[in-house]
């Protein structure tokens, strides 16, 4: 697509039906996959130092354009070098491009064809992002991805809706596509490569129409997979992801956006996604939530849990399994203490970790799928 385009590249070395396993390689390093991407919303992974998201093993984080644009600013962060130095983060980055936002705060944000004028959750100003500032903010945080702006419908919406915003996510990529030409050409310190955001909600004939337009546009470096996990029905998040895994180019690493519960990751990996995000290991950790190989999911508030000296999970060799047992977590979670949110933080980011590591292990030797289904009925069967 463009003059950075030899600073990435994606190989595939296994695969397991529809599963793969492969190599996304950026200037700041290599992102085995399938991989998990902590969210870090405002330049930090909540609660947590980026020492930390990486001794869980995370390779490539997330940063996000809505937030660290308002707060602290994306010239700031362009003037202390950059969002790496910044968040004291040496490996990739990819950073989002807004339009999550446009879709979530549905009610202080005005979508229009030229781009979306919204007002700070912060202080109530107001603000306009378009595909161009969108790009103009993004290299200036210097992330190693950059995603175009888009339009996302809701589940739910009708046929009608979710056309009219796959016309306008076009439209916003050829400016996005543009202006990121324009802006590599101008030079700099960033090295980055654009992902495209793939919608079309859960109709089959507009996500087959968009990603085949998309793709027409350009030899793009990745995709980005978007409009899923809001609020459609899972078999209708299945079947379109299926119906995308034979649109989307083989050699191309696939990003589905917004996707990170256990048993989701996994049912999406077996139908070729490469790349995950998502709030939840962090966000089930303020409420005690831990995730584990053998009991599911499992609320550490409960008075079960009051008087157990075994570790979150036995399975885990994460540094709060090693060190802290569910009674002292329970205490720290009923007492409203910040250290229960990041002692369980580290261990659900290394439960996420830990999932991709084995399923890699296991398409490397072709026992993917069946150990799926397996984990699955017994992961869904547990828990409390």
């Amino acid at each position: 697509m463009n003059s950075t385009s030899s600073d990435f590249s994606f190989t595939l070395d296994a695969t397991d039906g529809s599963a793969r396993r492969g190599v996304f390689s950026t200037p700041h390093g290599d992102v085995p996959t399938p991989a998990f991407m902590p969210v870090g919303t405002q330049g930090t992974v909540k609660g947590l130092s980026m020492d930390e998201v990486s001794a869980v093993g995370a390779r490539m984080v997330l940063g996000n354009t809505y937030h660290l644009y308002l707060r602290p600013g994306h010239e700031l962060v362009r003037r202390l070098g950059g969002l790496h130095p910044f968040m004291r983060w040496d490996g990739p980055i990819l950073t989002d491009s807004g339009g999550y936002q446009v879709f979530s705060l549905a009610q202080i944000r005005q979508v229009q064809d030229d781009g979306v004028v919204f007002q700070s959750h912060i202080d109530g100003s107001r603000h306009v992002f378009t595909p161009e500032s969108v790009m103009e903010i993004q290299r200036a945080l210097g992330a190693d991805v950059v995603m175009a702006f888009d339009e996302c419908v809701p589940g739910g919406a009708d046929h009608g809706q979710a056309h009219a915003a796959n016309e306008r996510t076009l439209r916003w990529l050829e400016r996005c596509r543009a202006r990121f030409l324009a802006l590599e050409a101008e030079g700099g310190q960033s090295v980055q490569a654009l992902f495209p955001v793939l919608q079309g909600n859960v109709f089959d004939d507009l996500r087959r129409e968009h990603v085949r337009r998309v793709r027409d546009m350009d030899d793009w470096m990745g995709y980005g997979i978007g409009g899923l996990s809001v609020g459609e029905a899972k078999m209708d998040t299945w079947r379109t992801l299926e119906l995308l895994d034979g649109e989307i180019p083989r050699h191309r690493p696939r990003y589905l956006m917004g996707v990170g519960y256990p048993d989701d990751l996994l049912e999406a990996v077996a139908r070729g996604c490469d790349l995950f995000d998502c709030v939840a290991p962090t966000r089930n950790a303020r409420h005690g939530t831990a995730w584990t190989w053998e009991e599911g999911q499992v609320n550490l508030k409960a008075a079960r849990f009051r008087e157990d000296t075994r570790p979150v999970d036995p399975a885990c060799d994460c540094a709060t399994c090693a060190r802290y047992d569910r009674a002292y977590l329970r205490h720290l979670v009923v007492a409203g203490e910040w250290l229960a949110l990041r002692l369980i933080s580290i261990h659900n980011l290394r439960f996420l970790t830990g999932l991709v590591e084995e399923a890699r292990r296991r398409m490397g030797d072709g026992s993917f799928n069946a150990w799926r289904g397996d984990w699955l009925e017994r992961y869904r069967g547990a828990g409390v």
